[in-house]
């Protein structure tokens, strides 16, 4: 906030406090739950938070104000007075005890709006695995049904990407979401509109991207489940007659009567920039960018979350492996702003801090790639109560490694909770007015 609209600001009680003030916090960002400390009130919790801050003065800017302050209470001054009196005759507490009581609720506070969002991340991720739980099932039976709800789902997450917001990706429990088939088709279809809108792709294009990524293996279910469940020591018949998925979820596409537009990037999605791909053994210039978006997002979360657990990388890892082994395999737009989406420690990254403390990344803000949201591992603390870092607000904190889940302690295992598998969900909050 600017110098000249803090010197215009007006003092006002906590009492006097209503939606439609602007008001701004002289607190540091630790001693508060707020995103920021300059904001419009919007809602009565925010009201309620703000006077449990203990706060006897708030400042309110006027000018970007929506709403007229509330009148003092009529006792205030009295009460204040009183108040000042028993204060005065109270055994004195000393300052760091009052800082450390003030620094517990502003946690509590910070992570009970975190999981607030979570849960209701969580409630989308259900809903979201719903639906595409019914569009496998029903795709043979109830074509109609299943084109209009993957329409649907795809154009509802098109308009939360859209909105002024800072989009946060949210990685989420393992036992959100259920069927891995199902998380596959979710991440890769939120992953890959993610990097179509960071590349400034228009709307209808994201909506492409989209609903092809969550059609992409739609093929699959012309083979034999055998086959899919078989992790390795494949024959080369069986090689060939997997990736055949590719064809057969075309020709599944066009029998639902989905847009042209998303037949290439089912039929693509195995295919690589230097031609060491799948079904055609395509290159770059003969690759739709949808395609290569995909194909990247997809080569991403099988390296995550592969057939075979014990193969399974770190997101740290695959995303690794991606930017400096295969590189060029991948359209080098759409990798960079993949990296730079997922940060270079993408949430499920269990990492080392430069104070020696054990974390585990659980949040990634795609404006802020670098400083992710961290869960950190401390014995003193219920897990329930874990202390979560947002790393862009503690410049003197930095990851001083990653860690793979099995390098942990088993107490510490048990508090970071490493996710077996590895699935996403993305969050956005309002920009600031």
């Amino acid at each position: 906030m600017a110098v000249a609209e803090l010197n215009d600001a007006h003092y006002i009680q906590p009492e006097q406090l209503c939606i439609g003030l602007y008001v701004h916090l002289d607190l540091s960002w630790t001693q508060h739950p707020f995103t920021f400390s300059s904001f419009r009130i919007r809602n009565q919790g925010q009201i309620d938070t703000l006077r449990s801050l203990g706060l006897t003065r708030i400042r309110y800017i006027p000018e970007k104000s929506e709403a007229e302050p509330l009148p003092p209470a009529p006792q205030a001054a009295e009460t204040h007075a009183t108040e000042a009196s028993a204060v005065a005759t109270a055994p004195a507490q000393s300052a760091a005890d009052q800082a450390d009581v003030l620094m517990r609720r502003v946690h509590l506070e910070k992570l009970a709006m975190q999981r607030a969002r979570a849960s209701a991340c969580e409630q989308a991720l259900v809903a979201a695995t719903r639906t595409i739980r019914g569009i496998n099932q029903h795709v043979f039976s109830m074509p109609g049904d299943v084109r209009r709800s993957s329409t649907d789902l795809v154009y509802s997450m098109v308009e939360l990407l859209l909105v002024d917001a800072d989009v946060s990706i949210q990685l989420m429990a393992d036992r959100i979401g259920g069927d891995e088939v199902y998380s596959h088709a979710l991440n890769v279809t939120l992953l890959s509109m993610m990097v179509a809108k960071e590349m400034q792709a228009p709307p209808e294009v994201i909506r492409t991207v989209g609903l092809g990524a969550l059609f992409h293996d739609i093929g699959e279910l012309e083979l034999p489940a055998a086959l899919l469940r078989k992790h390795d020591g494949l024959t080369s018949a069986e090689v060939r007659l997997k990736q055949m998925h590719c064809e057969y979820g075309v020709q599944i596409a066009r029998k639902l009567e989905l847009p042209a537009g998303i037949l290439p990037i089912i039929l693509q999605h195995h295919e690589r920039l230097d031609g060491s791909g799948y079904p055609s053994g395509l290159t770059g210039a003969q690759m739709s960018l949808a395609s290569r978006i995909v194909a990247l997002v997809n080569a991403y979360d099988e390296l995550c979350n592969p057939s075979d657990p014990n193969q399974a990388m770190t997101p740290h890892e695959a995303l690794s492996l991606l930017f400096s082994q295969q590189s060029s395999r991948f359209d080098s737009k759409a990798l960079s702003t993949f990296v730079r989406c997922m940060g270079v420690y993408p949430p499920g990254t269990v990492v080392e801090l430069s104070d020696d403390r054990l974390a585990m990344v659980v949040s990634v803000n795609t404006s802020k790639p670098l400083r992710p949201v961290v869960l950190v591992y401390n014995p003193a603390i219920p897990k329930s109560e874990a202390l979560l870092l947002d790393l862009e607000h503690e410049p003197a904190l930095s990851v001083r490694k990653t860690l793979r889940p099995q390098q942990l302690s088993p107490e510490a295992h048990a508090y970071l909770s490493p996710r077996t598998r590895t699935t996403y969900y993305f969050d956005s909050e309002p920009q600031p007015e």
